[in-house]
């Protein structure tokens, strides 16, 4: 993410990193697919492993794709893929959001995914991510509203988990339900409201191939990523109450019956 490690809830451990390489353009950005066009210059905010930037390098070809991450080891990633797929039109670089090292009005679009949940100022990242936007040109967001996360069956532990999450977000000063505020951050940060394209979309596991996989990575973040070592830093769990959150995904993953949902909210915004 284009966020500091210090703050950034999920860490780079490789549960994540292979979590978030299974997002593509089609799964995690299909709002914003009807505003690309060959030729076009896009910015790809906080582009980790870059699965969905390297689809939209090949969406705007021959137009130039830069991914930025405040993460060197995302950053690495994305170039690796950009070189896998054949795309000398996708590069990446180290930078922040809130701080872009790019000039004034420099991208047709400025795209971030499950960027603004993890920035302790997000409205200070929008403004930062219109200044890079030329007039006419789009940024679009995309972020989960972790309190409208829905399972079935009902699940003791998942309840656990979801509390855990919000506590630790907390703790970081950052905000869980980012989608729902999409909105309300870009009209904070000077967009007009009549160029405001807002919506929504959601992820579902309920698939066996599904299920066992979103189950696999969350069980094993929960005890290995980012999210375990912010909760045992700031006293919200233990070794023992972290192995009983996995052990609960690792028994909703088994359920033949089970079925998870996500809600994003997205924003399409019109410099």
């Amino acid at each position: 993410m284009g966020v500091s490690a210090d703050v950034y809830t999920h860490g780079h451990h490789r549960s994540v990193v292979r979590s978030h390489a299974r997002r593509t353009a089609a799964t995690s950005a299909a709002y914003l697919l009807p505003f690309l066009q060959p030729g076009q210059r896009v910015l790809d905010v906080g582009c980790g492993p870059g699965s969905i930037t390297v689809d939209l390098a090949r969406a705007v070809s021959p137009g130039e794709v830069v991914g930025v991450d405040r993460a060197r080891a995302a950053v690495d990633l994305t170039r690796d893929a950009a070189g896998a797929a054949d795309l000398p039109n996708l590069s990446a670089e180290v930078a922040d959001v809130l701080d872009l090292p790019f000039d004034d009005a420099s991208f047709d679009v400025v795209h971030a995914h499950q960027v603004l949940q993890h920035v302790p100022d997000p409205v200070a990242a929008l403004r930062e991510m219109r200044r890079v936007t030329r007039p006419g040109g789009v940024v679009a967001v995309r972020d989960a509203d972790y309190a409208a996360t829905t399972w079935y069956p009902p699940s003791a532990g998942l309840d656990e988990w979801l509390a855990l999450y919000h506590e630790v977000t907390e703790a970081n000063r950052t905000e869980a339900d980012a989608g729902r505020r999409l909105l309300h951050w870009a009209l904070e940060a000077g967009f007009r409201a009549d160029r405001l394209t807002p919506g929504a979309s959601a992820w579902c596991f309920a698939t066996p191939e599904d299920r066992a996989w979103w189950a696999g990575t969350w069980a094993e973040r929960v005890t290995s990523s980012g999210f375990a070592e912010h909760a045992l830093r700031e006293g919200l769990a233990d070794d023992v109450a972290l192995e009983s959150l996995a052990e609960a995904w690792r028994e909703w993953g088994e359920a033949p019956d089970g079925w998870f949902a996500i809600l994003h909210g997205e924003l399409i915004a019109r410099v």
